[in-house]
């Protein structure tokens, strides 16, 4: 009798050794399940080690963009002892606003910065709304022809802006409107070229998408197709209205070749021509007296007050810019 309690009680001793055991188990089991999941995620885009890799590449792209920005921004504010001292690299000792000061007097900024508005939100309202009424009516109307004009305007993709550029000239030349904005600003009113056709179809993809009852819905309440457009289609049109302005003015802004050919001959060019001939008469400057230690901050400087305007407008326009393109299919 004793034995037999005896053996019992080892086997419950042995049963609680192998329960304590499977308990011990599976904790080490699930510590190492929560690990890996922590890790790894339990999808392939939820874990640290990838979230890990996509920080090293934004950091990467981030440093990749910004550097050259950094080092425009150290370079105009230094003065001759920082340029002439090879360890003064990014933070100079001294702020020196003279190369700026430079810069903004062979630009001539408050005319040219006026000249550079004034061609880019011109050509940026313009094509807002002249794109719009095509890009309608690519995706809504009944048009005759229609494909047969759409890939008309896909082919304005492959023509280059240099093989029409010369009748341009020619027939501005006639008109007499030669060294004025005109000959700029008016093309952008039927939105020709690259950009026109760019933004016709960013209006299309966008109005494509837009469902048919609201315009059956306006028709019934007898609107024609010109209220449509104007009271319900173009509100909701809001995020691809603000892409397209904020393209075609970067766009413009920078813009170098158009202005190069139509106000060549101006004693007030727009910021992106003047920037040039700054660096060409820098250029002969270094010819006849040798080159200068302030050469390159003064082209800092200058490149800094022609990109300013842009930064400022995309700063206050950035988050209404990035959920247009995300509504108006652009990253599809």
């Amino acid at each position: 009798m004793l034995a037999k309690i005896g053996m019992r009680t080892k086997r419950a001793e042995i049963s609680t050794r192998l329960e304590s055991s499977r308990m011990e188990m599976s904790a080490v089991t699930g510590w190492l399940s929560k690990v890996r999941y922590k890790i790894f995620g339990r999808e392939a885009d939820k874990g640290l080690l990838f979230k890990i890799f996509i920080y090293l590449i934004l950091i990467d792209a981030a440093y990749i963009y910004l550097k050259p920005v950094l080092h425009m921004v150290t370079s105009m504010v230094k003065d001759a002892p920082d340029l002439l001292d090879p360890s003064v690299n990014w933070i100079p000792r001294v702020i020196y606003f003279g190369n700026l000061q430079d810069a903004w007097e062979w630009l001539q900024y408050p005319k040219a910065f006026g000249l550079s508005m004034l061609l880019s939100t011109s050509v940026a309202l313009l094509q807002t709304f002249s794109c719009a009424i095509a890009g309608y009516a690519f995706a809504r109307l009944k048009v005759p022809f229609k494909p047969i004009l759409f890939f008309f305007l896909l082919i304005t993709f492959i023509v280059p802006l240099q093989l029409t550029i010369l009748p341009n000239l020619v027939f501005a030349r006639v008109l007499g409107v030669l060294d004025t904005v005109v000959p700029i600003i008016v093309p952008a009113l039927f939105g020709l070229g690259l950009k026109g056709a760019l933004f016709i179809i960013i209006y299309r993809q966008f109005f494509s998408t837009q469902p048919k009852e609201l315009e059956e819905a306006a028709r019934i309440d007898g609107a024609n197709v010109f209220k449509v457009f104007f009271r319900v289609m173009m509100p909701l049109a809001k995020p691809a209205i603000l892409v397209v302005f904020l393209f075609s003015f970067v766009w413009t802004w920078n813009d170098f070749y158009l202005p190069s050919m139509y106000l060549a001959n101006t004693d007030t060019p727009p910021l992106s021509l003047g920037i040039s001939r700054i660096a060409s008469m820098i250029r002969e400057q270094a010819e006849i007296s040798g080159p200068s230690i302030f050469t390159e901050p003064i082209s800092m400087a200058t490149t800094f007050l022609m990109i300013l305007p842009p930064i400022v407008l995309y700063v206050f326009a950035q988050r209404w810019f990035i959920e247009g393109v995300e509504r108006t299919g652009i990253v599809e």
